[in-house]
């Protein structure tokens, strides 16, 4: 089964076209964004008056970092409902889009930070229009939050289908302000995202056109965006790739890829998008006998071999600063084997098959 509970409107002037759709969600948002990408993306520029036009009042939250936290959340909850608000608007990367959803479910059903992630306590939302600044998560198509416990210093995120965005805008030139790293990083975790699309075992055959659509735009135009930055192909080449990675992984949630990774972020600080990406290989020769034939597939669409995109992966040269120890792995193995994404892993996983990938990073 294919579901997808959100509205889209992709392409340049995307957020213009959308005013009949926006004018409809509610009458006072609170505007969910960090310091910087609503501002530096020229979206909150755009965003503004067309509040304003239609009578909508607003409040802003810019309090997001990267890896919202729990606080951050509750934080959040209090100055929407201070504000009388009735819905929500994130604006950013994954971080501010995951913390709109989690905003709304707390706000709704009144939860306290020691249920932000229990999911049988969701039964409302406030509506959530997502528009994204960078081209990796797909937040803006999933009902997925992914947010960190500091205090218990673990990453984790839920699934719910009210969080599901109701209107998502996605205006490519919003990413024109990326950094080369964060362009690179965000292209990285949308691959992640449409490769987990074929090793789920919750794979959804309907959306393997777009996922081998994904892959080829990534692969032939992530270089262009990194060394042209303003180029609008490229750009909505990546924007449209990070969009079928999240409608892929909307049906088929993730993997020991996205599990893995979680420690190195929260242990290491390495971005969330790079934590997928160095251990692709490892992951990608794991899974290959249940796997490969379906990878190989979308490779072959656009006329790769499994060996050219490991060479092309490798030439994106993805490197983090670590200090990976045996500590580390015996505290992290069993963090990982507990994540509820190791469910979809289209093999059994052992424990040491992911001491054996973190022992590769050394």
């Amino acid at each position: 089964m294919f579901y997808l509970n959100t509205k889209v409107m992709f392409g340049k002037d995307a957020l213009q076209r959308s005013v009949p759709l926006l004018a409809g969600v509610g009458q006072r948002a609170l505007l969910v964004t960090g310091k910087r990408s609503a501002i530096s993306s020229g979206a909150l520029a755009d965003l503004e008056p067309v509040l304003t036009a239609n009578g909508i009042k607003w409040h802003i939250f810019d309090e997001v970092s990267e890896n919202p936290d729990l606080d951050t959340i509750m934080a959040g909850k209090e100055r929407f409902l201070a504000g009388n608000c009735d819905f929500l608007i994130g604006i950013g990367g994954g971080s501010p889009l995951d913390a709109a959803k989690a905003i709304s479910m707390a706000a709704a059903n009144d939860l306290k930070r020691s249920q932000l992630y229990s999911t049988e306590e969701f039964r409302r939302a406030y509506p959530i229009v997502a528009i994204p600044t960078t081209a990796g998560t797909g937040s803006e198509v999933t009902q997925y939050s992914v947010l960190n416990d500091n205090k218990r210093n673990i990453k984790a995120g839920w699934g719910h289908e009210l969080a599901f965005p109701t209107l998502a805008i996605i205006d490519p030139r919003y990413t024109f302000s990326c950094s080369y790293h964060v362009t690179l990083n965000t292209a990285v975790d949308a691959l992640s995202h449409l490769l987990e699309g074929l090793y789920s075992q919750s794979r959804e055959p309907i959306i393997y056109p777009l996922i081998h659509k994904g892959i080829a735009l990534i692969v032939q135009h992530l270089q262009t965006a990194l060394q042209e930055p303003q180029n609008l192909t490229a750009r909505e080449a990546l924007a449209l790739a990070s969009m079928y990675g999240g409608m892929a992984i909307a049906q088929s949630s993730t993997s020991l890829q996205h599990s893995i990774g979680y420690p190195l972020t929260t242990t290491f600080d390495v971005p969330h998008g790079l934590a997928n990406g160095i251990v692709m290989p490892q992951i990608m020769e794991l899974f290959w006998d249940a796997a490969g034939s379906l990878v190989e597939d979308a490779l072959n669409s656009f006329g790769y071999t499994r060996v050219e995109f490991l060479t092309w992966l490798e030439s994106l040269n993805l490197k983090a600063e670590m200090t990976i120890d045996e500590q580390f792995i015996q505290d992290k193995v069993p963090e990982v084997m507990a994540s509820r994404n190791m469910a979809n892993n289209p093999l059994a996983v052992k424990a040491k098959d992911i001491a054996a990938i973190y022992r590769s990073l050394i």
